[in-house]
């Protein structure tokens, strides 16, 4: 008992110092104005935690630990996060719905870590058909929101979130621990050109906003 206490207080303190570290990002190109350059490092930071917490998660529900629910509270206001700096943008029932897709997002992510804990191949493809369903349903709303959001580029990047936390999970519950680390460093690359990309198209479809940057060229 005492080891797996150790253990959860290690992994929590994991987590702390990732959700620390990965919040500070290289200056951008010098042909971004102060408030693009503002957006895209806010847009990083929400995404960062997006992966940090995710991971946290998977990391305490993975392990049997007391803190999974703490991490999956502090997951499910990274959603709202996300969707009041769209609110932003597009308004609040924009920020709204997209908060409501994100947080079915992390509620499957959950069903289906329980299935795969439990070996229930079953329920855990049921689970993954589902979440990739959401992911759709999240491009198509992002995509309509924005021209420079093209759906078949935001599906294949929904997509490849889904696949790279998947590879996560597995390589966790298989103790593949070096598996696991280059998962995670998957993970987090993808989330970081998500994030740039998503802000790349704000900045392109609002000039004026964000002071005429130049050189943004939306998702690609």
């Amino acid at each position: 008992m005492r080891v797996r206490t150790i253990g959860g207080v290690m992994a929590a303190s994991l987590c702390v110092l990732l959700a620390t570290s990965t919040a500070s990002f290289a200056a951008d190109p010098p042909q971004y104005s102060s408030q693009a350059v503002t957006l895209k490092q806010d847009m990083r930071k929400l995404w960062t935690d997006h992966v940090v917490w995710t991971r946290c998660y998977i990391i305490a529900a993975v392990g049997d630990q007391p803190d999974a629910p703490a991490a999956a509270t502090r997951l499910m206001k990274n959603q709202e996060d996300i969707g009041k700096a769209i609110a932003v943008v597009y308004g609040a029932p924009a920020g709204q719905q997209l908060t409501t897709l994100l947080k079915e997002h992390i509620s499957i992510a959950v069903d289906l870590i329980k299935a795969a804990k439990a070996g229930d191949k079953a329920a855990q493809q049921q689970a993954d058909t589902k979440w990739h369903q959401n992911a759709t349903q999240i491009a198509d709303f992002l995509s309509k929101a924005n021209p420079n959001w093209p759906r078949p580029t935001l599906v294949d990047m929904m997509n490849k979130h889904l696949s790279t936390t998947t590879d996560e999970v597995v390589a966790r519950l298989n103790k593949r621990w070096d598996d696991d680390v280059r998962a995670f460093d998957a993970v987090y690359d993808h989330i970081l050109h998500m994030a740039d990309a998503l802000s790349d198209g704000i900045i392109k479809q609002f000039p004026a906003k964000f002071g005429g940057a130049v050189g943004t060229t939306g998702v690609r």
